[in-house]
């Protein structure tokens, strides 16, 4: 919207020609992209633009209409690329196309991780890609290391600034001299002591403030993130109820506590599903006289900062494990990674850069690519996979025979419907036995905590890039054209 207002503004109360009120419009914004779903890709009705603001889709008709003349002049007998371009989407109800508006109106276009960039350039938006390739960037998202590291986690914060001195603080790059300190006993030793003081200290806040009782003596398994299908707690929520069903078989699994937390949408069905499937396997586990010595999962409500600033220096594992091609870039991935969780993820967003920068080898990496998720698509069944996965079989017949929710029967059948009837778009059943085969290798290196964490030490030395100072100065330089302005 900032692109017509500020075009009616210089039109119509500066009074400055169309030309250059169209330069000054174009060259004072930028337009950053954050997510490839086609929900958030938003289309407004003409019909409401013409009731509520009639002088703003005047404009936008005027600038659609210079647009598709440069088309078609510059691309002739390509008039399929013109209505691929076009503001106005046609057929039905008439639509405004506000990212396509956005890119035209402005003089820059980013994503916020390096696939995100790609996949936005090549596929969301190839015409206008091609149109103005001058225009289209990527800026990697970042997070503030005075907040999630310094001040979340003053015990590790300690040990690294004891170790390299306080410059990390201001220039997170220096990090990167961490690295060697990986294979310094002494160092490991302090790092691990970090961890538990820092699990402890989660722990005795749970419990204080009236939630469950949790053993820091189990690995903390954590899922923070907005609750959606494609960043897939649902893929989790199997995960674990292959586990339990491990135990109810008779073997023995590694100690964990499974936290997921995260907030849903006021009319998003789907996903207050899944948090009801979550509360209740969490109760069925706890009710396991066996099952709950080995397993508890726990939902915590009310995300916030607040929470995830204590949650996150405690946790022992970060699991990002959208569909690859989805997830724009993720921040949690870069705050769980700060703070020495291991990530267990799928090669998606930052998460590509977060282990590029550490080394894969210190990632549990599992799943299809962005580019395997999109040529699969066609002939993509998950009936197969229940039919020849055992361990997948077995976790869903127990979800839809209603073994956790026995005085709700059926509660969980629109799960099924996603699943087994509807094509499971986001393939989570595709991911499931290679999530599973990643997650045995993160448990057998739990068993060794100086491998564990020489490779938590490394993520930590790994994660300077991803500070929010890197990306603010990377958009001032390169968008914005300023300069830092230094306080004396």
């Amino acid at each position: 919207m900032a692109v017509p207002e500020l075009l009616r503004v210089l039109l119509d109360e500066a009074h400055l020609p169309w030309d250059q009120a169209w330069d000054i419009t174009r060259k004072t914004l930028a337009y950053t992209n954050h997510t490839l779903l086609p929900e958030a890709l938003e289309k407004w009705p003409v019909a409401w633009f013409e009731l509520f603001l009639p002088r703003h889709i005047e404009l936008i008709f005027e600038v659609n209409r210079r647009l598709l003349e440069d088309v078609r002049r510059r691309y002739p007998n390509a008039e399929g690329r013109a209505q691929r371009v076009s503001l106005i989407e046609e057929g039905g109800e008439r639509k405004v196309r506000m990212a396509n508006l956005a890119i035209v109106g402005s003089h820059s276009t980013n994503g916020v991780a390096a696939i995100h960039s790609e996949l936005l350039r090549t596929l969301t938006v190839k015409d206008l890609a091609e149109m103005y390739p001058e225009r289209f960037s990527n800026k990697t998202n970042g997070i503030t290391p005075r907040r999630w590291l310094l001040l979340a986690n003053p015990s590790l914060a300690g040990v690294i600034t004891h170790s390299i001195g306080d410059g990390w603080i201001t220039d997170l790059s220096q990090l990167h001299r961490l690295k060697p300190l990986a294979d310094d006993s002494g160092f490991r030793d302090a790092f691990r002591r970090a961890k538990a003081q820092a699990k402890s200290c989660f722990a005795d806040w749970l419990k204080a403030s009236g939630g469950p009782v949790v053993s820091p003596d189990t690995i903390f398994d954590c899922q923070v993130k907005r609750i959606h299908e494609y960043k897939r707690q649902l893929l989790n929520v199997l995960r674990v109820v292959v586990l339990y069903s491990r135990v109810r078989a008779g073997q023995r699994v590694t100690p964990r506590t499974f936290f997921f937390a995260g907030k849903a949408a006021p009319a998003y069905r789907f996903a207050k599903l899944v948090i009801k499937l979550i509360n209740n396997l969490a109760d069925t586990i706890q009710r396991d006289p066996v099952a709950n010595k080995q397993i508890k999962v726990v939902f915590l409500p009310e995300y916030c900062a607040t929470l995830a600033e204590r949650l996150i220096p405690a946790s022992d594992v970060s699991n990002q494990i959208s569909t690859a091609g989805y997830e724009a870039s993720g921040t949690s991935n870069m705050k769980f990674m700060m703070n020495g969780a291991l990530t267990l993820g799928t090669r998606d967003g930052a998460t590509i850069e977060m282990a590029e920068e550490a080394g894969e080898e210190n990632f549990f990496l599992f799943g299809l690519t962005a580019r395997e998720v999109a040529d699969s698509r066609a002939w993509y069944s998950p009936k197969w996979h229940y039919e020849h996965d055992p361990e997948a079989r077995m976790a869903l017949d127990l979800i839809f025979q209603d073994h956790f929710s026995q005085s709700e029967r059926g509660l969980f059948a629109p799960l099924r419907k996603t699943l087994m009837e509807d094509g499971d778009h986001y393939m989570h059943l595709a991911d499931l036995k290679s999530y599973l085969e990643a997650d045995g290798r993160l448990c057998g290196l739990y068993a060794d905590p100086d491998g564990w964490t020489r490779k938590a030490i490394l993520n930590v030395a790994g994660s300077g890039k991803f500070s929010s100072d890197r990306t603010i100065a990377q958009y001032a330089t390169d968008i914005w054209k300023v300069k830092p302005c230094p306080i004396p």
